[in-house]
């Protein structure tokens, strides 16, 4: 009974797909909601998902010759307004500190919604000579940006995330880290969170406020939608030439650096529950599941189980696995395993022991295997590689099942009224039609995608010459 009211409480993702979501975050306690509207509690459940990120994301900045870094929070406002389209691009989000303790300031600041401002500032003093480039630094931090509308994970006035700014020489260098940056975020979400995307360019209407080149990851979520999930701006000298930034080449002669941003959030939390999650819950791969395995003794007052369970956990040393010993009965236990989205369940019972095996219960598919207890671990070992690979198939043939191609107007507005998904069509590569797609269909430019291909000669949507094959969807 205790397993039913459980899963019962989740709304049905073909009934309501948003509430089904928010369900999920609260219900597998991921979060929680706080008094400061708009700002969320990250539990530990939640929090334990972003340390794993963190981790393996950082890891891999560092192979590609990251250095960690910390700014301040505070930006003074005449360093904001020193880039224009910069400070146009945020203004309206902008959470403004006017008195430090009871005294007026004499400048206001803003709590950082972004640091390239802050990074410049230091640039600017820190770099004199070609041999002071490149510089690649990353920062962890949490960022605020006053949304209206917020929803957790995915839109929050606070939230966490990475924001990488590097210095080099050349424009060629900049662009290189721009495009490497990318294919991290790219690799990572395909082999880490079985998430495939669409890697591409934003439209100058997309971009970001005040680069010259911003690059996307567009993830497809279970409902259809997309979700920007990493990007890579290439700032070319615009901000150099804003704050001053000049170096010394080899030449002897002063030249202005050329600069790069990018950065994940964690609204990526959102995508992995959204794009593997289920009517009973998170489904988490392995790779970055806090607990990979969860051990649930059955009958566990009678003698030798619990010691059994826990002969189990070390015998599964090399995996992140856990013993719930808790008082709950059995089957609520199941249901808790299934809400949190736990990869592997291990079920042991008196007569299990008396068997010399367990009973594995995969998440994902819910198959369940017996396994002697002396080939448990490797058993293990097979299945949280197997669940991996099969999660990042399914969610490939989700993506593919559900992106199609227009040749017409007709065609493309009839995608988008009855069917969720992707639209790969032509553009004529004016914002004006862009924006009138926008306004008519409430359908945005995901991105152009670097494998581009010739649908047809003309725009989709105006008729006119087409310029490039685009990925359109509706976004969260």
């Amino acid at each position: 009974m205790a397993e039913k009211k459980l899963v019962e409480a989740i709304t049905s993702m073909s009934e309501d797909f948003a509430q089904w979501y928010t369900d999920v975050v609260k219900k597998a306690e991921l979060i929680d909601y706080s008094n400061v509207k708009g700002c969320m509690v990250i539990k530990p459940a939640g929090y334990a998902i972003w340390e794993n990120i963190q981790k393996l994301l950082d890891g891999r900045f560092k192979a590609a010759g990251v250095e960690n870094v910390y700014m301040p929070m505070f930006i003074p406002e005449s360093l904001l307004q020193k880039e224009k389209d910069h400070v146009e691009g945020f203004a309206p989000e902008v959470a403004w500190v006017t008195h430090g303790g009871l005294n007026p300031l004499p400048e206001r600041m803003c709590v950082r919604p972004t640091s390239e401002t802050l990074f410049c500032d230091f640039y600017k003093g820190d770099i004199h000579s070609y041999r002071d480039l490149p510089k690649v630094y990353n920062q962890w931090c949490s960022v605020v940006r006053w949304e209206k509308e917020t929803r957790p994970f995915l839109r929050s006035r606070e939230f966490l995330w990475q924001e990488g700014h590097t210095a080099h020489a050349t424009a060629e260098e900049a662009e290189e880290r721009t495009e490497q940056m990318l294919n991290i975020y790219a690799d990572f979400c395909e082999e880490v969170l079985a998430i495939p995307v669409i890697k591409g360019r934003k439209t100058e209407k997309e971009k970001f406020a005040g680069a010259h080149a911003t690059y996307t990851i567009e993830a497809m979520m279970h409902d259809g939608k997309a979700l920007q999930s990493g990007t890579s701006h290439n700032f070319g000298d615009g901000f150099a030439k804003a704050f001053g930034i000049q170096f010394t080449d080899k030449d002897n002669q002063l030249k202005y650096v050329h600069q790069t941003s990018w950065g994940v959030s964690t609204r990526i939390i959102g995508a992995i529950i959204m794009v593997h999650g289920d009517d009973s819950g998170l489904v988490l791969p392995p790779e970055i599941a806090p607990t990979q395995v969860m051990i649930i003794p059955i009958q566990q007052k009678k003698e030798g189980v619990l010691k059994k369970a826990y002969e189990l956990s070390e015998k599964l040393g090399n995996f992140r696995v856990k013993v719930d010993d808790s008082d709950k009965s059995p089957g609520w236990k199941f249901s808790e395993q299934e809400m949190r989205g736990i990869p592997l369940r291990v079920e042991i019972g008196p007569k299990d022991i008396e068997a010399g095996k367990c009973i594995i219960c995969r998440r994902d598919t819910r198959e369940k295997f017996e396994v002697a207890f002396n080939e448990l671990e490797k058993t293990v070992e097979e299945l949280l590689a197997k669940m991996q690979k099969e999660m990042l198939e399914r969610a490939k043939k989700h993506l593919e099942e559900h992106t199609y191609t227009a040749l017409s107007r007709e065609e493309f507005e009839n995608i988008f009224a009855e069917k969720t998904g992707f639209v790969k069509a032509m553009w004529c590569g004016e914002s004006a039609c862009e924006e009138a797609i926008k306004e008519n269909m409430a359908v945005t430019s995901r991105c152009m995608p670097f494998k581009q291909e010739c649908l047809s000669d003309t725009c989709v949507y105006c008729g006119r010459p087409a310029k490039k094959m685009v990925y359109w969807g509706k976004a969260y």
